[in-house]
């Protein structure tokens, strides 16, 4: 099926879908040491099942699939890596669904570990991620799963919506939400409830993975280089044009922080709550830190942290 733009309405039904699946999100005030004016609120999404917003849109993907009687006899196959590969399986095994994993050898040995802990079948093929996709499609081909990452992005973009919807429901005043961008998936889906709630969406993305930036500045998608500290989550060359679509029709503002920036965040986030992120969640603070989002005086803002797959050894330093 492909790109789809979702809607509000499919944000709701997603919503339907997931509840009591997902974890609800959890929202807390940031203590002074982080908004020394008031009024931030964190979205503690990386508490989610698989330790990222990922879990959302693979939950509704699969109960939709299920729902409709649509999920073949072999189940679901991804080519992907790190927090997605990890929302499918997971997924998969909350409804008991076949999984397959396709992954290059350079994959990490964490999430191949993670991926076969959730039940997922794993299948290291080749030297990178496009030969990976490659066995994927054959894979598909052969077995009649369908591949999750591509089948009905809308499927899984509502389902990260689902989290502004919480987040407005916890926080009833607020103005604005400030959220990481990669591919634009959770974008897309926050930006559908966003226009519905009259929410500000600010997307930051860290310099060296600007992909939605650079899609805005030139009014088309485009590709673009990738060297970040946050690539492992905010990585994606490209914005999908889902996303393109929603930032220009609604009141987006477009930022971009520095690496060094998204460590501060991130560090500061464990030294004042103790909160151990990975650097693509802290992506969205940095945009406040450094002033490259400014609130008015009075606006009430909340940040999603929307992941938690990392290594937190280097947060004592």
């Amino acid at each position: 099926m492909g790109s789809r733009t979702p809607v509000f309405d499919d944000v709701t039904a997603a919503a339907r879908r997931i509840a009591g699946i997902v974890r609800p999100l959890t929202v807390i005030e940031a203590d002074a040491e982080l908004a020394p004016g008031g009024g931030v609120s964190l979205a503690l999404e990386f508490l989610q099942h698989s330790g990222s917003f990922k879990a959302r849109g693979a939950a509704n993907l699969v109960a939709a699939l299920l729902e409709a009687d649509r999920m073949p006899h072999a189940g679901i196959v991804s080519a992907t890596e790190g927090n997605a590969a990890i929302g499918f399986a997971w997924a998969a095994n909350r409804f008991g669904v076949p999984a397959t994993a396709f992954v290059s050898r350079s994959a990490s040995a964490a999430t191949v570990r993670r991926l076969r802990e959730l039940g997922a079948q794993v299948r290291m093929t080749g030297a990178t991620r496009a030969d990976a996709r490659d066995a994927a499609r054959r894979f598909q081909d052969e077995s009649g799963a369908i591949e999750a990452y591509v089948y009905d992005e809308a499927l899984t973009s509502a389902g990260a919506g689902t989290i502004l919807l919480e987040l407005a429901a916890a926080r009833a005043n607020l103005d604005t939400v400030v959220c990481a961008v990669g591919a634009g998936g959770m974008f897309s889906g926050i930006a559908a409830v966003a226009e519905k709630l009259s929410i500000r969406v600010v997307g930051a993305e860290p310099k060296g993975s600007q992909a939605l930036h650079a899609a805005l500045a030139a009014d088309t998608v485009r590709t673009v280089e990738i060297d970040s500290v946050a690539s492992d989550s905010l990585g994606a060359p490209r914005i999908s044009p889902s996303a393109l679509a929603w930032a220009k029709s609604i009141d987006t503002r477009s930022v971009v922080v520095s690496d060094e920036a998204i460590i501060d965040a991130r560090r500061q986030l464990w030294r004042h709550h103790r909160l151990a992120v990975e650097h693509g969640s802290a992506t969205a603070l940095a945009a406040l830190l450094t002033g490259a989002y400014r609130p008015r005086p009075g606006e009430r803002v909340g940040i999603v942290l929307c992941g938690a797959n990392t290594d937190p050894a280097d947060l004592a330093r």
